[in-house]
């Protein structure tokens, strides 16, 4: 079952790539606080996560601020050197926090695995937005199909 508005984000262990190496993070700790924009993709250089929904998050950083937002982060089942190579090829580095879920243990807790076997790409998750305060979920924005509809930065916009 997916995780819904009104609930605590799972905590587990995440990890994000710093200067130093990768560097494992809480995902409580990495999007409990404050109003959070975490939005998840199927996987980092992949076309349409790379050409339209990681630069939607770029391009609109300074917007999303302007609403409210404290942190932008996106997540992924890859692995940290994957997840920081994307980050800084995309020029979002600097504007996002990109958080690598390996393992799928947050995806397989948010309820939002997705099945790409039949791509030869294994468990990955599902692309959505959610909207955090807290680390509580107060929208959650699950794209229905293939494709970048609901879950984009606009969309998420149109949400603060």
């Amino acid at each position: 079952m997916a995780i819904s508005v009104g609930d605590r984000i799972p905590d587990v262990k995440l990890t994000t790539l710093t200067a130093d190496g990768p560097l494992p993070v809480q995902s409580g700790e990495a999007l409990g606080k404050g109003k959070v924009v975490l939005f998840a993709v199927p996987g980092a250089f992949t076309p349409t996560c790379s050409e339209k929904h990681l630069p939607g998050f770029v391009v609109r950083a300074e917007d999303l601020r302007a609403k409210g937002v404290d942190t932008i982060a996106c997540i992924s089942v890859n692995d940290a050197f994957v997840m920081g190579a994307w980050g800084e090829q995309q020029g979002g580095d600097s504007q996002i926090i990109f958080l690598a879920d390996g393992n799928a243990d947050f995806t397989e807790k948010m309820g939002l695995a997705l099945d790409a076997s039949g791509f030869g790409m294994g468990k990955r998750s599902q692309r959505y937005a959610a909207i955090l305060e807290d680390g509580v979920v107060t929208d959650l924005l699950v794209e229905p199909a293939p494709g970048l509809d609901v879950s984009s930065a606009e969309s998420v916009l149109g949400k603060l």
